[in-house]
């Protein structure tokens, strides 16, 4: 095996800094929809935007853990070039390999998200489809 130097944590660092600016804009993004769901929520008292506020609710936690794990991720990330820096390489490739695993994590959870996040949207085409449908059978 090939020994660990500080260029290979280092490069995780653009693509981690990438990640997280990818998660922190799913989060706004969400912070932004729950707040109009719950005016709408005030003024209308729908049960169908509870729902879609539970299922906001399960995404934002998943952004959540997204975020810890990168951010855990690139901490370890630190630290393995730290312990490449004071001669600990046996160590700094443990904590560079826990870093991938917790970065790993992540990515996997990016996934389910997503999953969550198109079953949501489906709903919504669907349910404009059926709209249509009803439209267009009271036109013709």
């Amino acid at each position: 095996m090939e020994e660990l130097t500080l260029t290979t944590p280092a490069l995780l660092f653009s693509a981690i800094s990438l990640i997280m600016l990818a998660y922190t804009n799913r989060f706004l993004a969400y912070a932004a929809v729950i707040r109009n769901l719950h005016d709408q929520f005030l003024d209308k008292m729908d049960q169908n935007l509870l729902q879609q506020i539970a299922n906001l609710r399960t995404r934002l936690n998943l952004t959540r853990y997204m975020q810890l794990l990168g951010i855990s991720s690139l901490l370890l990330c630190v630290l393995t070039m730290f312990l490449i820096y004071i001669d600990y390489h046996i160590q700094a490739v443990w904590v560079f390999g826990a870093g991938l695993f917790l970065l790993l994590l992540s990515l996997a959870l990016l996934i389910w998200e997503i999953q969550i996040s198109v079953r949501a949207l489906s709903f919504h085409i669907s349910d404009i489809e059926n709209h249509l449908k009803e439209v267009k059978k009271r036109k013709g």
